[in-house]
């Protein structure tokens, strides 16, 4: 059974991957707690965020070409975003390396009001790979911490099947699966705070709406320029463009 887990980054001077996920560990044997695994990239929390972006986990630290969101160079994620707001793929690219900038991506992402936090904290990788489908999640993100910190934010969207299903299973009455959003497709999301003082007769409900984006891993089977446009007409969509 996963669990949410709490955190307390407020300092949104310092960088994402300088946070450090608190971490309060249950289970059931030493063997599977050397098989957890921590996200290793905090949130990025614009205090004016109208929208926030939730992925689920990133691969292997030999995948990475920075300490950042999405930090495979071979993920098109920022390519789809250098594509939508600069009509450049290569906009957050550092030059000719093999690599993006995250101090560059992280200013965009302020500047513009778009957050960014992983619906997953803790997993175990069944098979030694980024694959969802073979990710075991253990501690899933505290969304009653992380919401009071982007007050303004009306949207969610996720970048696959992972995270759309780790949202929806914590509504208090979650969907049936038939009833989650396809790709491309949106669901409203009441979250309801279970992080209320005790004076409180009723729980916040926060009235937000889930889209349902396409994965920008290579793997997805759609081509490039369809992810971009699916991309350029949900950020239209939520006046961001």
């Amino acid at each position: 059974m996963t669990k949410p887990l709490s955190n307390t980054h407020t300092d949104q001077s310092k960088p994402a991957n300088d946070f450090v996920w608190s971490q309060t560990l249950n289970t059931e044997s030493a063997n599977e707690s050397a098989n957890i695994e921590t996200h290793p990239f905090g949130p990025v929390l614009p205090p004016d965020a109208t929208v926030m972006m939730m992925g689920s986990f990133p691969p292997t630290a030999d995948k990475w070409a920075m300490r950042f969101h999405y930090p495979n160079f071979q993920n098109d994620m920022w390519r789809i975003y250098g594509r939508v707001f600069f009509d450049d793929a290569d906009y957050f690219r550092v030059g000719d390396e093999k690599r993006f900038d995250p101090e560059r991506i992280r200013d965009f992402m302020f500047e513009r009001g778009i957050a960014s936090c992983p619906t997953v904290v803790q997993a175990i990788r069944e098979t030694g790979n980024a694959s969802d489908k073979n990710l075991t999640v253990v501690t899933t993100v505290d969304l009653d911490s992380i919401l009071p910190q982007v007050p303004k934010v009306e949207a969610l969207f996720t970048t696959g099947g992972k995270a759309t299903e780790v949202l929806l299973n914590l509504l208090n009455t979650p969907p049936a699966k038939s009833k989650y959003p396809k790709t491309n497709q949106s669901i409203d999301y009441p979250y309801q705070s279970h992080d209320v003082q005790p004076s409180y007769k009723a729980e916040k409900v926060h009235d937000l709406t889930l889209y349902r984006l396409p994965s920008t891993s290579r793997a997805y089977p759609l081509a490039l320029d369809k992810k971009v446009a699916a991309y350029k007409e949900f950020f239209a969509k939520v006046g961001k463009l």
